[in-house]
């Protein structure tokens, strides 16, 4: 069995139903179902080699769901392309992966500007010469359901977790992850033919692993009528939405809307929040907001979505606010020491795991996957300690990614970025609590003597190479920034000084 089967069985089982409720119309699933066929078999009379990339540079649609559907179902490998990225990291990473297809709106056609491989449009266009996945279903309608022959260990999707410097890192999860993905994610919180998904997280992040949980029991994808918060309101109260996953940050957005009540979501049942943390008081506040449906996941793009899992009813007790839950089906998940031991109930470590769950590694990049994969154990990078009952507690990262509004941000990218600025002599870069984003970007610059450069002048000159994501919030000034004996920036240092700066302010 594929992850792609779990979506076949149900279009077989409630072919009536609705799959995709779109603003351009409803799909049912024997519709989807027979587009989704025509659709793999055009990727495949492209491309017939199995497993070769098919990179997706799109806003959430019905058409971006068929179109990730359709590179499931043909044994090709789904290569997720931001659409608020930067050109220079989209083309980081599809010279990385070298695909043979793209599928991108017209609004992406810049960020894919001179990049190879053969294009096809979502949408409806008017340009005739342009192909596009309309006109690819329609030559290859009444295609049958391809058979797939790959190993479980093949790999079903690379995602990026970060590197506009150097070499990016693609993570290859491989079709036993999908699987787990998605058993976990059914068992966890209990996804029946009722769902009504509310596609409000990008696709090309945490979304995509709720695409197949969904429509394996019989639900519905509901895709916004436009966006941000309003949008998601719109969705839960006019359109039945029944789940969402989302950033911390959007919750809190939903919360703050003029007139907002839980009366705005009368079907809601599972919101579920990932991508950053959620202090224990703002857990507080949204519970007495929306009640007892709030659930948390903890996970990697090396071990997508679902290690350990706190469902609602886990928030009843206190002990668990801080916690992150505990570990789902298919997998270990442990807390080890620097010397490779396994360390005892309590006691604070780096968090490791292992199973089904797990990359098979980083794509073309053998050195740092031995140095992530080591003896069958995944090192996350994180910090924690399980109690006695098994729940895990993040206590903080030995990486220092920042996660804001539910993204990733790499200190050292923007810090190489910040570098090449001409008064920049150092800097460094970290990220403070904010109750907004999870955390903010934040720099602290030393500029080169006799130099000058302004906050907003730096921030300009990050966002135009990094996008508005990786670009710091603030930037803080240092005559001589702080170090050790050893000549090494004190970056704890430095951001207390920044969180008292910014307390002053």
């Amino acid at each position: 069995m594929f992850p792609i089967d779990f979506f076949w069985r149900a279009a077989q089982r409630w072919p009536d139903r609705i799959a995709i409720d779109a603003p351009e119309g409803a799909i049912r699933y024997d519709a989807l179902a027979a587009r989704v066929a025509a659709l793999a078999a055009g990727f495949t009379a492209i491309d017939p080699a199995p497993q070769s990339r098919v990179g997706i540079c799109a806003g959430n649609s019905a058409d971006h769901i068929a179109a990730l559907l359709a590179v499931l179902a043909c044994g090709k490998v789904w290569v997720p392309l931001n659409p608020k990225s930067t050109r220079p990291e989209i083309r980081r990473i599809i010279d990385a992966t070298e695909p043979t297809l793209l599928v991108l709106d017209t609004a992406c056609a810049d960020l894919l500007e001179g990049a190879p491989g053969a294009r096809v449009l979502t949408g409806t266009q008017t340009d005739d010469s342009a192909a596009t996945l309309a006109g690819l279903a329609a030559a290859h309608a009444g295609a049958p359901r391809p058979q797939l022959g790959l190993p479980d260990d093949a790999t079903q999707a690379i995602k990026f977790t970060g590197g506009t410097t150097g070499a990016p890192k693609g993570v290859m999860q491989p079709y036993r992850a999908w699987m787990a993905n998605i058993t976990n994610q059914i068992h966890a919180w209990g996804f029946d033919e009722h769902e009504r998904y509310i596609v409000a997280a990008p696709i090309t992040h945490g979304t995509s692993t709720y695409i197949l949980p969904i429509l394996a029991q019989g639900g519905c994808h509901v895709v916004l009528a436009g966006a941000g918060a309003e949008a998601v309101r719109t969705a839960f109260r006019e359109r039945g939405g029944t789940v969402c996953f989302m950033p911390p940050t959007l919750v809190y957005m939903l919360m703050a809307l003029p007139g907002a009540s839980r009366a705005d979501f009368p079907r809601l049942r599972r919101l579920i929040y990932g991508g950053a943390p959620m202090p224990p008081e703002k857990i507080r506040q949204v519970r007495d907001f929306f009640g007892p449906v709030l659930g948390t996941t903890y996970g990697q793009t090396e071990a997508p979505q679902i290690l350990t899992v706190l469902c609602p009813e886990d928030f009843e007790d206190e002990r668990n606010l801080a916690s992150v839950g505990r570990t789902t089906w298919f997998s270990d998940v442990a807390i080890m020491a620097p010397d490779g031991r396994l360390l005892p109930t309590g006691e604070v470590g780096e968090v490791v795991a292992r199973g089904d769950l797990l990359m098979t590694g980083y794509w073309r990049l053998p050195e740092k996957t031995a140095e992530t994969l080591v003896d069958g154990w995944l090192h996350t990078g994180d910090r924690g300690l399980i109690d006695e009952r098994g729940f895990l507690y993040l206590k903080d990262r030995l990486k220092d990614m920042v996660i804001t509004g539910g993204f990733n941000v790499y200190p050292v990218d923007v810090e190489n970025t910040l570098g090449q600025h001409p008064a920049v002599h150092e800097c460094t870069v970290f990220g403070l609590p904010d109750d907004k984003w999870g955390e903010t970007v934040q720099a602290a610059v030393q500029l080169r003597p006799g130099e000058q450069a302004s906050e907003a002048e730096l921030i300009a000159f990050v966002r135009e190479r990094l996008g508005p994501v990786q670009t710091p919030k603030h930037i803080h000034f240092h005559e001589s920034l702080p170090r050790s004996p050893v000549g090494k920036v004190l970056k704890s240092s430095v951001r207390d000084a920044a969180m008292a700066a910014l307390a002053t302010a």
